[in-house]
């Protein structure tokens, strides 16, 4: 109202005495003294909160759950409150999410239940001085506010905020990638419909199109046409006028790899390496992926491994890193980075053993990776599957489509010494049993048909019914696949949906063509949704649901609890 910066407004309150001050929440009733109180904030005379004299730290949540930064979070969260602890720091959580185990009474040592704003945590900041602030573990909500509270004299903890900008801001981390030699996908920043449609034709189609500074992909999309790009920039101009639109190239059939590290500033660990199992261009929260990487050259991996360590160290990370590669034709692409923890690290420290957290929380408070003694397990004797679980069935109308926008709202795995069978047991674990008989729908776009071939194939070698829509049926004839043609909703009935409905199919693979809105994939896939019939929407996904009824008919799922199956990696050491 009155054009005066935020700063200006918190100076002037402090200047005429309106200060911040903190109310306990008895967790004992008043009916014994309360080891274990939490606080929120007020604006009145007395303060409840009394700092101790200990040296602390001050640990950032990531706020309420919300699609695109959940409960991985969390977990990143305690594992430094318990860290920080064991270095003989107080800890002091700051989060407003009462369903999380960081927000539990008894995790840390003080919790304040306060916004993640730059406001409310100077107000806690100045009240306990704490001898910094972890914004690594709570994804980008901590990360936002990094440069306002360093500016307000707080000390960040860990990885520099200038390093964390570094990699926000596309064109220094385009010429840095550029200066180390680690190739991109061609991409250029708009601000206007004019310049967009300038950098797309430069690029080529399909080009990837998202604003900038976003969680969990929000408003990502990959474009195929010049009109639908039209479409999406005067959307995000709308959005947020001031912020740039960011355009990529985008690699079709790429395999997406995942890579979360450790940097104490001179020495770089790989924590683990995922291969997505979904192509790039669905969002890496929307992905199963494997760890460790099934189809991928060793010499890849190599190539992956450095370009890391080369960038953790370029960046100075002090702590956690996540890097998102492409791999299309030989060739290895960077996509982003992230100097954080990322939702994998949870996965990734389960199926490794290491506690990629606690080691970070321990480095951003001074100590060395050598000292730690935190030997890599790139390759460890097991196969994990990272899957994740949709919502779906609670949200009536949407498509069940996966792409570039995060959707899934958790995330469950499988373990077994084979491919197959890890994949199996975690979509048994997401709630789809892939079926190991019976019938099954396919229906793919032009492009996927010859694809699909290998599938399809495979599954009438292991004698389920192939059932197809018309031109996908026709296809798989003339390439000697028997597939019984069922008719599409606007063809008449008996139609797949009713086929679905009488539980006549077993499992629907349905890729989806670019037309939005109520069509015949969409009707299909809702369907599938509502009468809980397995259903897959990409090839990639196809291939991986095939292997896993392959190995699951051939042999035995192995039974073991998650501490047997790292009790076999430390023998291994």
């Amino acid at each position: 109202i009155f054009g005066v910066a935020e700063k200006e407004v918190r100076r002037l309150r402090k200047k005429k005495g309106i200060v911040s001050t903190f109310k306990m929440v008895d967790t004992c009733a008043a009916e014994f003294e309360a080891k274990t109180p939490y606080y929120y904030s007020s604006y009145e005379d007395e303060n409840d909160s009394l700092p101790t004299k200990r040296k602390k730290v001050m640990i950032l949540g990531s706020g309420p759950n919300r699609i695109g930064q959940g409960i991985e979070f969390d977990y990143c969260c305690v594992h430094a409150v318990i860290s920080a602890r064991e270095e003989g720091f107080e800890t002091i959580m700051v989060n407003n999410n009462p369903e999380t185990v960081s927000t539990d009474y008894d995790t840390s040592d003080r919790l304040y239940f306060e916004p993640i704003t730059h406001e409310d945590v100077m107000n806690i900041y100045e009240n306990e001085k704490p001898e910094g602030i972890f914004v690594q573990f709570g994804g980008q909500t901590p990360l936002n506010i990094a440069r306002q509270l360093e500016e307000s004299g707080a000390r960040i903890l860990g990885t520099s905020v200038d390093s964390i900008d570094l990699v926000e801001d596309r064109k220094k981390f385009a010429e840095m990638c550029r200066k180390l030699g680690i190739p991109q996908p061609e991409h250029g920043i708009a601000f206007s419909v004019e310049e967009a449609k300038k950098i797309a034709r430069e690029i080529g189609y399909p080009v990837l199109v998202r604003p900038s500074y976003v969680l969990g992909g929000r408003a990502m999309e990959i474009v195929y046409d010049e009109e639908t790009l039209e479409r999406y920039i005067i959307e995000a101009i709308e959005v947020s006028p001031e912020k740039p639109i960011l355009i990529d190239r985008f690699l079709e059939d790429a395999v997406e790899i995942e890579v979360d590290a450790l940097c104490d500033g001179s020495e770089v660990v790989i924590g683990g390496i995922m291969e997505h199992i979904e192509e790039a261009g669905v969002h890496s929260g929307d992905s199963a992926c494997v760890l460790p990487p099934q189809s991928v050259p060793m010499e890849i991996i190599e190539r992956i491994v450095e370009y890391t360590k080369k960038l953790a160290l370029e960046l100075k990370v002090r702590g956690l890193i996540n890097i998102q590669y492409a791999v299309k034709d030989g060739k290895v692409y960077i996509l982003e980075a992230n100097p954080r923890a990322s939702r994998t690290v949870p996965f990734v420290s389960k199926v490794t053993g290491i506690p990629l957290a606690k080691i970070a929380a321990k480095i951003m408070l001074g100590k060395k990776l050598k000292e730690l003694g935190i030997e890599e397990r790139i390759f460890p004797r097991h196969v994990a599957v990272k899957e994740v679980v949709f919502p779906f069935i609670k949200l009536p109308g949407v498509d069940p489509i996966l792409g570039p926008e995060m959707k899934s709202t958790g995330e469950v795995m499988g373990i077994d010494y084979d491919f197959g069978i890890a994949y199996y047991k975690a979509q048994l674990a997401a709630g789809m049993k892939l079926p190991l008989n019976g019938s099954v729908f396919i229906s793919v776009r032009k492009e996927d048909r010859q694809k699909i071939l290998p599938v399809a194939k495979k599954l009438a070698e292991m004698g389920f019914r192939i059932l197809a829509t018309d031109g996908t049926a026709k296809f798989l004839q003339e390439n000697g696949v028997d597939a019984r043609i069922v008719l599409k909703v606007s063809q008449g009935r008996p139609n797949v949906i009713d086929a679905i409905i009488n539980r006549e199919i077993d499992l629907i693979i349905n890729t989806p063509g670019g037309k939005r809105g109520k069509t015949d994939g969409y009707k299909i896939r809702r369907a599938s949704v509502e009468y809980g019939i397995p259903y897959i929407t990409t090839v990639s996904g196809a291939v991986a649901a095939v292997k896993g009824i392959e190995a699951m008919r051939k042999s035995k799922m192995t039974i073991k609890s998650i501490q047997e199956y790292q009790g076999d990696l430390n023998e291994g050491n």
